[in-house]
Formats: C-alpha cells, sequence, structure tokens
C-alpha cells in the first residue's frame, strides 16, 4: 500500500495562546504529540500579522524529528526568514489581512513574475517549493513551468460540499503528476470528508490542522489525529472506514 503521508498544521494551538497572550499552549508541545499520533510532517503558517504563528514557533520547530512545512506568503520579508531557518518545505500562498483564513489558491498563471523569484530563491537554499493552488488545470500547468516541485490542492471548496469538486481534484491530481509534480491537498478536510480525497492515489500527502486542533477540545489532540490516521489509512486500503 502507498501510504500517504499527514502533516498537521498547528496554527490554531498558537492562537488560543495568543488570545490571552500566555505561553501556553505552545504549539512545540502541540507537535510532539501530533507525531506521537502519526503526523509525518508539522505545517505552520507565519503570517504577515503573526495572528498565530511567530517567529521563535518556526525557528524551534526546526529541532523536531518530522518534517517542518512553512506556510507563508510570497513576499521578501517571508522568503527570507524562510532562507535563514531553511525549514524542509515552504508551501506559497495568497494572503489576505482581512481573511480569516486562506481562502483560495494562488494565481500562478496572472503571478508568474512574482513567485517565480521565491520559487528560484527557496530552490537555490534547498529548500522544497510547493505552491497552494486550486483544481485548475490552467494554474497546475503554470506551476509546472515555474519548475515547483511540488503542487497543494485547494480542498475548499470540496469541503462546502460544491458540485463536481471531487472529480475536479481528481483530475488535476492526475494532471500534475502527469507533469512530474509531487501533489498534496487540504483545507476544510474532517473525519466525514476526507476518504474520497485520501483515497485519490496520485496524492503523497495532506494537511490538516482547524478540524483536528477543534476535535481536540472533546477528545484530546493525540486521539483526533490518531483517528484522522486511521482514516486516512484505510481509505488508501480501500477498506471501510474504522470508525
Amino acid at each position: 500500500m502507498n501510504l500517504l503521508r499527514l502533516g498537521i498544521n498547528l496554527d490554531h494551538v498558537a492562537t488560543l495562546r495568543n488570545v490571552r497572550g500566555e505561553v501556553y499552549p505552545d504549539p512545540i508541545r502541540a507537535a510532539h504529540l501530533a507525531i506521537e499520533a502519526g503526523a509525518d510532517g508539522i505545517t505552520m503558517h507565519l503570517r504577515e500579522d503573526r495572528r498565530h504563528i511567530r517567529d521563535d514557533d518556526i525557528e524551534r520547530a526546526r529541532a523536531l524529528p518530522v518534517p517542518l512545512n512553512m506556510e507563508m506568503a510570497a513576499t521578501d520579508e517571508m522568503v527570507n526568514i524562510a532562507c535563514a531557518l531553511r525549514p524542509h518545505a515552504c508551501c506559497l500562498v495568497p494572503e489576505r489581512r482581512a481573511e480569516l483564513t486562506t481562502e483560495g489558491g494562488l494565481d500562478i498563471v496572472g503571478q508568474h513574475a512574482s513567485l517565480a523569484p521565491a520559487v528560484k530563491r527557496l530552490s537555490a537554499a534547498g529548500i522544497r517549493a510547493s505552491l497552494f493552488v486550486d483544481p485548475d488545470p490552467d494554474q497546475i500547468e503554470a506551476a509546472a513551468a515555474l519548475g515547483a516541485p511540488v503542487v497543494e490542492l485547494h480542498t475548499g471548496a470540496y469541503a462546502e460540499q460544491k458540485d463536481g469538486e471531487l472529480d475536479r481534484l481528481r483530475a488535476a491530481a492526475s494532471l500534475a503528476h502527469g507533469l512530474g509534480i509531487e501533489v498534496h491537498a487540504g483545507h476544510g478536510l474532517n473525519f466525514a470528508n476526507v476518504g474520497s480525497i485520501a483515497a485519490i492515489p496520485e496524492l503523497r500527502e495532506l494537511n490538516i490542522g482547524h478540524f483536528l486542533v477543534g476535535e481536540a477540545v472533546f477528545i484530546g489532540l493525540v486521539e483526533s489525529i490518531r483517528r484522522m490516521r486511521a482514516l486516512i489509512d484505510a481509505a488508501r486500503r480501500g477498506t471501510a472506514d474504522p470508525a
């Protein structure tokens, strides 16, 4: 069985910490629990306004025993930070101050000139550059033209149960794989909807965060991630959901 890697996004552990301006809950402590529960990697989004993850969190996360995926906008500030800290990977995402969360994929077609230098600098620093994209063939072909080794498909519209989104994701994964790009996916995934995504054979990694941190309030972070890990593995095997 070709197992699917599971990356855990811990932004909202930091959100809870920052609400009171305390030092707890610590996202690095949460990262160690996530790894214990079966996470293959940790994702953290360093935003311009530092609303959740902070620079020190990224620096401390470099010592984790699994790969660190740093989500960020393709700005000079963020690229400079990434090249200094050298996480395993950086996923470039669109970012607006007013948004509650990342609302869609990059417009790679329209922003080729601004994205190309960021991808080039990250790659030169030995960092795997990933582009967060909607499941649109034009955007995926543009990602290939940029030379990005990875795309992460935005599953938000699928999570909102919009018609045809699962087919779009399947087609996008097939196209990207055919172009030699490693395919990841994430956004809005939960226990109920992850199975159909995990079963897409071209996918190599899922990144999931907000739902699991929320579910941890009721069942604990380790159990939340273990359940997600079991659902993903069952979907990959083509067996019934273990829950």
